[in-house]
């Protein structure tokens, strides 16, 4: 069975429901999943986990807005930590990257780089969570075959995204899940995954399932 580190946690979201959610998802395909807060802690030394989940918000927070909640919440990724996930992509493992990992490590200039793009204060934004309709595009393994689906979400817009990036998956026109080589690994993101009816969709847990196999190399062989 395939191990999997889920770091989690971070305000305006409910991150011990969902990234329970995800790990059942991912268990029903054979990963075994251990959730963490302490992010800093579980990236301090080597990685002997084949996937590494970023389903977290954590930022230094120096936007104005949130000055009242800096003191508890701001966060700054250690030099160490970054070098553990670039340690990690180098061995050819697998990052998923959900939801509000775009807003995280912004204190990291390279995250961006190795996300494929990020949420930038004040240009980004989202609308009022609530159904959306997801567009899936192309033949990559991830997404062959599926079909549009509608979901409860959140739709992240008008991300600083890489001119690299080809979208697997959009809303209203904005690209939400995407996936790239990087370095030896390989890096998916979903930008769905706001509350645990997320992880309801069927079509959005297939998509997933699928996902965590591809970056682990695995054949991709899950049908909805």
């Amino acid at each position: 069975m395939a191990r999997n580190l889920i770091l989690s946690g971070g305000l305006f979201h409910d991150f011990a429901a969902t990234s329970a959610a995800l790990a059942e998802v991912l268990a029903e395909v054979g990963v075994e999943s251990e959730i963490t807060e302490d992010i800093a802690g579980a990236l301090s030394e080597p990685s002997e986990v084949q996937l590494i989940t970023v389903n977290a918000l954590r930022w230094q927070m120096t936007q104005d807005r949130f000055a009242d909640l800096r003191d508890q919440w701001r966060f700054a990724l250690p030099a160490q930590a970054r070098t553990t996930l670039l340690d990690h992509l180098d061995r050819g493992g697998g990052l998923l990257c959900m939801h509000s990992a775009s807003i995280c490590f912004d204190d990291w200039q390279g995250w961006p780089r190795v996300l494929g793009g990020c949420w930038t204060w004040p240009k980004s934004h989202h609308p009022p969570l609530g159904w959306t309709g997801v567009r899936v595009h192309g033949e990559h393994p991830v997404v062959d075959g599926l079909r549009d689906f509608d979901v409860v979400d959140e739709v992240y817009s008008d991300l600083d995204v890489l001119p690299d990036v080809e979208p697997l998956a959009s809303s209203n026109g904005q690209p939400l899940i995407w996936a790239r080589p990087v370095r030896r690994g390989r890096v998916f993101y979903d930008a769905l995954g706001h509350d645990t009816r997320s992880y309801d969709n069927e079509v959005h847990r297939t998509l997933l399932q699928r996902a965590a196999l591809w970056l682990l190399k695995r054949p991709v062989t899950i049908t909805e």
